[in-house]
């Protein structure tokens, strides 16, 4: 029967610019129940087989991971990407510009046996929807970041991770949505770090193995999440329906959205439910809580016309 398994897919320590070690860092997740993680230190595979030795631990489940991290433009434009079960360290690709950067290491992350997902778009105003939107193979898009200086919400003119996201989900590409700590600091815990424990997935499997996990992550069987939980998520092109675990005595609001971000419905409440017309493009939902946390499921494509 499958369940639910929680996991950090952006994860820095002092193998690049984070600053505790490797073994601490699994350890902080494995504290606080997280079933899989991936180290993704920048252009360095950080291999940790946590469970050997005298102590042996199940969870969480190590998946070989790479930040893979290229400069363009004398270096003015940063482009990251993770790649997530890589079998062997990715050289970052100088591809000149913007996309044939993104594309040039997207293929050279699933060469490598991975799936690839690009990372803080917002960060230094580096790439938006019409960039990713020319680019194929790519399986995984950052709608949150936990970050600081990774500008999730946007600015004048630019425009906020959701919509990217659904700027390019109208443009007929099939990415989906994560949330991730891109952790980096773990000692002082304040708004102005880079924290772990911000952003995770919740991935749907039978089993809790690497090639699981990888699956779940590139067919969208997961969501996304900042700290609500659901306790039942059915997406089909008939209905999408969730059922929100309460935490303590947060008010609930679910938005159906559909093509060009577009919202389809507002419902407020521990349960939701949306039958597509088909007209939509796609359908995808959003619930936030009344203390600002969030889950974002993936879409579900309706016609020729959303790709």
């Amino acid at each position: 029967m499958a369940k639910w398994f929680k996991g950090n897919i952006h994860t820095h320590t002092t193998e690049s610019d984070g600053d505790e070690t490797p073994e601490k860092v699994v350890r902080w997740f494995r504290r606080h129940g997280y079933d899989f993680l991936v180290l993704s230190d920048h252009n360095h595979v950080t291999l940790l087989n946590y469970g050997a030795g005298k102590r042996r631990f199940k969870r969480p489940l190590m998946i070989p991971g790479e930040e893979v991290s290229a400069r363009i433009k004398g270096g003015a434009i940063p482009i990251h990407i993770n790649g997530i079960g890589i079998s062997r360290v990715i050289e970052p690709i100088d591809g000149g510009e913007i996309v044939p950067t993104i594309q040039a290491n997207v293929d050279a992350i699933i060469q490598a046996g991975g799936i690839a997902s690009l990372n803080h778009p917002n960060y230094q105003w580096s790439f938006d929807h019409t960039h990713i939107s020319q680019v194929t193979g790519a399986s995984l898009l950052e709608v949150f970041n936990g970050h600081p200086a990774t500008n999730i919400y946007g600015a004048p003119g630019k425009s906020n991770t959701e919509e990217i996201w659904d700027g390019v989900l109208s443009s007929g590409r099939h990415i989906y949505g994560v949330a991730t700590d891109d952790s980096h600091n773990y000692h002082d815990f304040t708004p102005s770090m880079s924290n772990p424990g911000r952003g995770w997935v919740m991935v749907r499997s039978d089993d809790l193995n690497q090639d699981a996990i990888l699956n779940g992550l590139e067919t969208g069987q997961f969501y996304a999440s900042t700290g609500v939980e659901l306790s039942d998520l059915v997406i089909s092109a008939e209905s999408l329906d969730l059922t929100i675990k309460p935490v303590w005595d947060n008010v609930y609001t679910t938005t159906f959205i559909g093509k060009s971000g577009k919202i389809l419905s507002s419902q407020v409440g521990l349960e939701a439910s949306y039958q597509p017309q088909g007209n939509e493009g796609y359908v995808r939902a959003q619930v936030t809580d009344s203390g600002h946390k969030k889950a974002w499921t993936q879409p579900v494509f309706l016609n020729a016309d959303s790709g």
